[in-house]
């Protein structure tokens, strides 16, 4: 009963998460009709001729890009909630997006130094998204020391609160001695965009992610085994300290790729694996993994139709919505683990 109820709401997230694509692609911005998408797919002219160009080159990248970001920073939640057995844990929370976006404030400051190679496309988008990385991966390698030093779950939280504030005190110091163009653009991008992402930027995404995303997929033995304590997993014969490395690397990775593009995305990363153990009521990864990625996508592509409600051709920041959606989350979480003495999972 309980695997026939799981593979119904995997059906009804699939279902769910391909209607919010054809809605955003379709909602998000001046509204096309049903019809006009048939036509598109199909092969078939449109009833306008820009619509041609508004799908396929601003809707449809920006949806696609809604489904790697929403995705990858759902799952790399879910995977930094294992890590650290905390209910917690996150990118956001953890520091890790602030040292994500640290690399991206040093990259883009000091491209000033060096005009002509920021003007090549391929070494701008490959110096975002490696700059992201290694801020991320920074980050996640302090706070893994931290907590093989405190197990309190609590104060590793806190350091990782103290980490994101030193990385972003860091990108205050920068601001200060760097152009306002510079600057302007460096926060523009902490808002949070998915309209900025093209064809040129999915050509990096894409490929980034389904690695990312593949790796994810191919590890929920170790993720099971590290959620019961690293005693058990020891006790299997697994190798705690290179799965830990391995989740680490991947986190970073995906986190790198999608934040150097989409901006800082909070929340998300603590909502969505909780929603996904409420509805399929387990802890085994084997479930829970395909099933973030497809909550975050969706969450993401309706995020974004949202942002773009407002009339007079105003678009809100996705971080702010998200912010909104998921604090509420966060709030639920803390109380239930003060009434049930934190006994999150399972």
């Amino acid at each position: 009963m309980k695997n026939r109820q799981q593979m119904t709401w995997m059906g009804l997230m699939i279902l769910f998460c391909v209607v919010s694509f054809i809605a955003d692609i379709l909602m998000a911005g001046i509204p096309i009709p049903l019809s006009d998408f048939g036509a598109l797919v199909s092969g078939r002219p449109l009833s306008d001729s820009s619509f041609h160009f508004i799908l396929m080159q601003l809707r449809l990248p920006k949806a696609i890009t809604a489904v790697l970001a929403g995705a990858g920073v759902a799952v790399t939640g879910l995977a930094m909630q294992t890590l650290f057995r905390n209910p917690l844990a996150d990118t956001s929370i953890l520091g890790i997006g602030s040292g994500a976006g640290l690399g991206v404030a040093i990259f883009l400051m000091s491209s000033s130094l060096f005009p002509a190679l920021s003007l090549v496309p391929s070494f701008s988008y490959t110096g975002m998204i490696l700059s992201a990385i290694v801020g991320a991966l920074a980050v996640l390698f302090v706070i893994s020391l931290v907590a093989l030093r405190i197990q309190d779950m609590v104060s590793v939280l806190i350091v990782g609160v103290m980490v994101g504030f030193i990385a972003s005190s860091m990108v205050s110091i920068l601001q200060y001695f760097s152009d306002p163009e510079i600057i302007q653009n460096y926060l523009i991008w902490t808002f949070g965009s998915l309209s900025g992402v093209g064809w040129a930027q999915l050509q990096w995404l894409i490929p980034i992610c389904a690695i990312g995303f593949t790796l994810m997929l191919l590890m929920p033995k170790y993720l099971n085994a590290l959620l019961l304590g690293n005693a058990y997993a020891r006790s299997i014969g697994i190798r705690t300290r290179h799965v830990s490395f391995a989740v680490i690397l991947v986190t970073s990775i995906i986190i790198g790729a999608t934040t150097a593009f989409t901006g800082p995305i909070s929340f998300v990363g603590i909502a969505i694996p909780h929603a996904a153990r409420i509805l399929l009521r387990t802890s085994d990864h084997r479930i829970l993994i395909p099933a973030t990625l497809l909550l975050g996508s969706s969450l993401m592509l309706v995020c974004d139709i949202i942002s773009y409600l407002p009339s007079n051709g105003m678009v809100l920041p996705v971080n702010s919505i998200t912010a909104v959606l998921g604090a509420p989350v966060v709030i639920a979480i803390i109380l239930k683990q003060r009434s049930h003495k934190g006994k999150i999972f399972g």
